[in-house]
């Protein structure tokens, strides 16, 4: 008989592309995930795995385990549901969610809040986490559920396992000190710019090549990037404390941005998606923690 645990260091191995990768992931030792692949090789009767320079990729039948494995591993979190919320005679069970800061901040932790009164039988473990890193986590049943954002013209990659559910949609706005002479202005032209300093997140990051994107098309220069940080709030505060400009989202302006003028963008409406990432497979209490963060933006009027 085929091992569950085993065949979820295959599905590991073959989603991160090297032995050491899965270690990692997992909190073991190559030698210890390698050990394992080869009782499952011998459970199987057939090779799974082949190496290629250094990393392996999976035999035909390596890649039949891993289609096998997504079902079987989403039935048993199904059905270990279900028996926590038959134990509690109500909803119940762990679920994990992770989301950028902002909505972390606004959507998540007054769900949570919620949910504490709603389904006190419901374990909701948060962390905060970027799409990029959160995405595999949850395709490999680390996560339960994710919320990501995706800025106008930068898609994410679609994923056919994944659920994906729409939370809101907001404006990026023009965040400049107040003395700058632009900051009178109801709406802000990027090209009148060009000579400020700029705060965005890291190189690689959606944010950052949503900034130089603007600055390139609707400005026509290539923003002076003078300070960087995946923290929304140390942006904005470098916009107050430096003189710096950035262009943040919604959710991070929403409660007040004293010291700073927030304005739109002249050439261009430009906007970013939020949206809940799940399995396709879903349990009830991953239900009730997506149904908790619609309830936030509900109440919130987003």
């Amino acid at each position: 008989m085929l091992d569950l645990h085993r065949l979820r260091l295959l599905r590991e191995v073959h989603d991160r592309g090297t032995v050491h990768g899965a270690a990692r992931a997992l909190g073991y030792t190559p030698s210890a995930v390698s050990q394992q692949l080869s009782v499952l090789e011998r459970e199987a009767g057939t090779p799974l795995l082949e190496r290629i320079g250094r990393n392996v990729r999976l035999t035909a039948a390596g890649h039949v385990l891993v289609r096998h494995a997504a079902t079987l591993l989403a039935g048993v979190e199904a059905a270990e549901a279900e028996l926590a919320s038959v134990a509690a005679g109500r909803v119940a069970g762990v679920v994990r969610i992770a989301a950028f800061q902002s909505a972390f901040l606004r959507i998540v932790a007054p769900a949570v809040r919620a949910l504490a009164v709603s389904h006190p039988n419901i374990r909701v473990e948060a962390t905060e986490g970027e799409v990029e890193q959160a995405v595999p986590a949850l395709r490999l049943q680390q996560l339960d559920l994710v919320v990501g954002d995706e800025y106008d013209g930068q898609p994410r990659p679609v994923h056919v396992d994944l659920q994906r559910e729409p939370l809101l949609r907001e404006h990026i706005r023009v965040v400049l000190p107040e003395d700058h002479p632009e900051a009178s202005a109801d709406r802000v032209k990027i090209s009148r710019l060009s000579d400020i300093a700029w705060a965005a997140c890291q190189p690689g990051t959606g944010h950052r090549e949503m900034q130089v994107r603007v600055c390139r098309e609707y400005g026509g220069f290539e923003p002076d990037l003078r300070y960087s940080s995946d923290d929304f709030l140390i942006l904005l505060e470098l916009v107050r404390t430096t003189g710096a400009a950035a262009l943040l989202p919604d959710l991070v302006l929403r409660h007040g941005t004293p010291g700073v003028a927030v304005r739109r963008a002249a050439e261009a409406d430009v906007g970013r998606a939020v949206y809940l990432l799940t399995r396709r497979a879903r349990t009830p209490p991953v239900d009730a923690v997506a149904a908790a963060l619609r309830d936030v933006l509900s109440l919130s009027g987003s």
